[in-house]
């Protein structure tokens, strides 16, 4: 597995994609931003006259921002989550039950206009991929010997991909990289918000079975272990609803503002907070569906009074 490191122009840096042969040809998992210098990556480090498949982890803009680049210079089939899919298929529809849920919260018609001009600036949304096939939908990629397991937490679609001994793992399991999961509609139902405290809670499991693999990160060079990686995520939760806790009973935009004091401007970081404190709350409704998880895996016993300090 070759790994490929392109500069963003975003918060997280760089991002890392990689490429490897199989049975079936060369293969690309992820393909960086939508930037000149992630053209010149793929141009420069990728045979794209010879790639055949390319696997996308999650579609947040700097994991597959290139795929209608890619699809112009190859015949290479572009594979995308199921939910990816939705979110492409029912855009407008997403964007104004998001507006619905970010007013329930405290941030009525005007924030959500500026969120959605924030994503526009930000090219957050680049263009739909021309042509795709849905990984969940296709046996095509486990005769190549890629299997992938469910893991949502950062999104609702996260996957990681096994090959061998490696493992992709795009935005969900990084070395001292703390991402809050973010504020969605449920893709499934469209009946509210995706849960994503439930849903990480159950990735936990899906994540550990990956102890003994070589970790493929999206950021950050290389991950040592899986534990550590999955502490450090953990601690750093647990110790942020700490702070959150003197807030608990105020409403989410008074909880904001009493934690940044004004500030937060960006539209895009408001709500990436926003994204953070309802994981976190969440959390404060259940701990214990995370103390059972990480019981399941055996790392309860280190975060253990932290956790205390929270419940």
């Amino acid at each position: 597995m070759h790994q490929h490191t392109v500069q963003t122009p975003y918060v997280v840096g760089e991002v890392h994609l990689y490429s490897t042969g199989c049975e079936g040809g060369l293969v690309l998992f992820d393909t960086g931003p939508p930037t000149p210098e992630g053209e010149a990556c793929l141009l420069g480090e990728i045979d794209l006259s010879h790639l055949k498949y390319v696997c996308i982890t999650h579609c947040h803009v700097d994991h597959y921002g290139l795929a209608n680049f890619i699809l112009q210079h190859s015949n290479a089939e572009i594979f995308i989550p199921r939910r990816d899919a939705i979110k492409f298929q029912r855009h407008s529809e997403r964007m104004a039950r998001m507006t619905e849920i970010l007013d329930g919260y405290g941030y009525g018609g005007d924030f959500a206009d500026q969120l959605r001009d924030s994503f526009e600036r930000n090219k957050v949304f680049p263009a739909i991929p021309e042509r795709f096939r849905i990984v969940e939908e296709s046996d095509e990629l486990i005769r190549l010997g890629i299997s992938y397991l469910p893991c949502p937490g950062h999104s609702q679609s996260d996957l990681v991909y096994l090959l061998g001994n490696s493992a992709v793992t795009g935005d969900i399991l990084l070395r001292n990289i703390f991402q809050a999961p973010l504020l969605d509609i449920d893709l499934d139902s469209f009946s509210g918000r995706f849960r994503n405290y439930d849903a990480y809670c159950r990735s936990l499991l899906n994540l550990a079975q990956l102890r003994g693999r070589s970790i493929m990160p999206g950021h950050r060079r290389y991950v040592k272990s899986v534990d550590e990686a999955l502490l450090f995520y953990v601690r750093t939760l647990l110790e942020r609803v700490v702070q959150l806790l003197p807030f608990r009973g105020l409403a989410l935009n008074s909880i904001i503002e009493n934690l940044f004091k004004g500030r937060l401007i960006e539209p895009f970081f408001i709500y990436l907070k926003i994204s953070e404190i309802v994981f976190m709350l969440d959390l404060l409704e259940n701990p214990a569906l995370l103390k059972a998880s990480l019981e399941q895996i055996g790392l309860f016993d280190q975060i253990s009074e932290l956790y205390e300090n929270v419940t």
